[in-house]
C-alpha cells in the first residue's frame, strides 16, 4: 500500500517486519531547545504580551537571580534597554493621546454656596434688595390681579401689596374693578353710600378721574371705588366702539401722577377682565395652593396670551403668587412643587401663608401692614413688595 499508513503499524503486528529505515524515521526526536534564534526575535521586541513567564533570552524558567520566572515588567524593561542600545525607538506604539480638556467647573448657585436652606417654594431664598428711593413720581406701571377662580386672594393681595409699596415711598392707585366691591369694602367704604364709582367714570363722559378717586386712609395710596353698578357696564360696553380699551382710556390721565396702579379684577374672564388686561403692563396671578385653583391656570394663561397677541403687546406676567399656603400639609407642598415645576422662576419666592389676621384686618377696614404690622402676613407682603420692585427694575 502506497501512502503514509502501513498495515505493519497495526497493533500486534510486531516490529520484526519493520525496516531499519522506517525505524529511524520514527525514532523519538530530542526536545527542541530555544536557541539564539528565539532570543534574537525577543531582542527585536516580538514578545508574547499574553504571558508573564514565557519571555526573552536568558529569562527562561529558573534563569532569574532567584530562580523565579521574570515578570512582564522585567521583560519590557529589558526589551527597551536593548532597543535603546541598538538605536531603535523605545516602542513601536503611537504616542498616547493628549488628556481630555478639563471640563469647566459647574456654575454654583450663590445661595446654595452659602448653604441657604430652601424657601417655601423649594428654591433657595435670594437676598432681595430694598427698593430704591424715588425722587419723582410717574409714569405708573399698571398691574392687574387676575384669576378667574374666586377666593384665591386677589383683593387681599391688592390691598396689602399696595400698602406695602406705599410704605416704600411709591404712590399707588388701587382700582376696584369687581362689581362685588370687595376692595372698597376692605378699605372701610360703604358700597351703598358712594355717589360716584368707576362705573360712572366708564359710562359718563362728563365724569373725570379726579371726581371719582378717594383717599384710602393710607398715606400714598388712593382708591377708585366700585359697587354693584359695575355689573351693568359689562352689558352696556358690548355695543361700544373699542370696548376693550375703555378702562385704558379713562386711566390714562392718572399715569403721570402715580408709580403703581393695581387693578383688582373680578373672578371671570369676561369683558371687564379683558379691559383690565388691555390697560395693564403686567399681571400678577394670585393662586391658592389647592388643587382646584391649580387647574384653572392654563385657561388664564391662554386668555393672557390672546390679549397680548391681539390687543396689548406689552402685556406680560409679572409673577405667580402662592397664597393661603400651609407648609404643614403634604397637599400644600405638592401643589407648590407642581406650580414651580410648571411656571419656573415666574413663581414668586414669597408666599402668603394662612393667618387669621387677614380676616381681622378686613373687618377693621385697613391693610394688615397697619392693623398687625409685625404679623407674618405683613412681613410677607413687605417682602413681596420688594421682590416685585426688584423684578420691575430688572426689566
Amino acid at each position: 500500500m502506497s501512502g503514509g499508513y502501513d498495515e505493519r503499524h497495526e497493533p500486534g503486528s510486531g516490529s520484526e517486519g519493520r525496516s531499519s529505515t522506517h525505524v529511524e524515521d520514527h525514532a523519538p526526536r530530542p526536545p527542541r531547545q530555544r536557541g539564539a534564534g528565539w532570543g534574537d526575535r525577543m531582542d527585536e521586541g516580538l514578545m508574547d504580551l499574553r504571558g508573564t513567564g514565557r519571555v526573552g533570552p536568558g529569562h527562561g524558567p529558573g534563569s532569574g537571580s532567584n530562580g523565579a520566572a521574570p515578570t512582564y515588567d522585567d521583560v519590557l524593561a529589558e526589551a527597551r534597554r536593548k532597543r535603546a542600545a541598538s538605536g531603535m525607538p523605545a516602542t513601536n506604539l503611537p504616542p498616547p493621546p493628549a488628556p481630555p480638556a478639563k471640563p469647566a467647573a459647574p456654575k454654583v448657585d450663590a445661595a446654595a454656596a452659602r448653604n441657604v436652606p430652601p424657601g417655601p417654594t423649594g428654591r433657595p431664598m435670594p437676598v432681595i434688595p430694598e427698593p430704591p428711593t424715588l425722587d419723582h413720581h410717574g409714569p405708573a406701571r399698571v398691574v392687574s390681579m387676575c384669576n378667574q377662580k374666586g377666593g384665591v386672594g386677589k383683593t387681599t393681595t391688592t390691598i396689602n401689596l399696595g400698602a406695602a409699596l406705599a410704605e416704600y415711598g411709591r404712590k399707588v392707585l388701587l382700582v376696584d374693578f369687581d362689581p362685588q366691591g370687595s376692595l372698597s369694602v376692605g378699605l372701610g367704604m360703604n358700597p351703598h353710600q358712594m355717589d360716584l364709582t368707576i362705573y360712572n367714570l366708564l359710562m359718563q363722559r362728563d365724569v373725570t378721574l379726579h371726581d371719582v378717586v378717594v383717599p384710602s386712609g393710607i398715606e400714598g395710596m388712593d382708591l377708585l371705588p366700585s359697587n354693584i353698578d359695575l355689573s351693568a357696564a359689562e352689558v352696556q360696553l358690548v355695543h361700544e366702539v373699542a370696548r376693550e380699551q375703555t378702562l385704558q382710556r379713562v386711566l390714562a390721565p392718572a399715569l403721570p401722577h402715580y408709580d403703581v396702579v393695581l387693578i383688582d379684577c373680578q373672578p371671570s374672564l369676561g369683558l371687564l377682565t379683558v379691559n383690565a388686561l388691555t390697560a395693564s403692563d403686567g399681571v400678577i396671578v394670585p393662586l391658592e395652593c389647592e388643587y382646584f385653583a391649580l387647574r384653572g391656570v392654563a385657561l388664564l394663561k391662554n386668555t393672557i396670551d390672546k390679549v397680548s397677541e391681539r390687543l396689548n403687546p406689552r402685556l406680560e406676567i409679572d409673577g405667580v403668587l402662592g397664597t393661603m399656603f400651609d407648609g404643614r400639609t403634604l397637599h400644600g407642598r405638592e401643589v407648590m412643587a407642581r406650580l414651580v415645576e410648571a411656571w419656573g422662576d415666574t413663581v414668586f419666592h414669597t408666599v402668603i401663608r394662612r393667618t387669621v389676621k387677614f380676616s381681622d384686618s378686613t373687618v377693621a377696614g385697613e391693610p394688615i401692614t397697619t392693623y398687625a404690622s409685625s404679623s407674618s402676613g405683613a412681613v410677607a407682603y413687605r417682602q413681596l413688595a420688594k421682590e416685585v420692585v426688584a423684578r420691575w427694575s430688572a426689566e
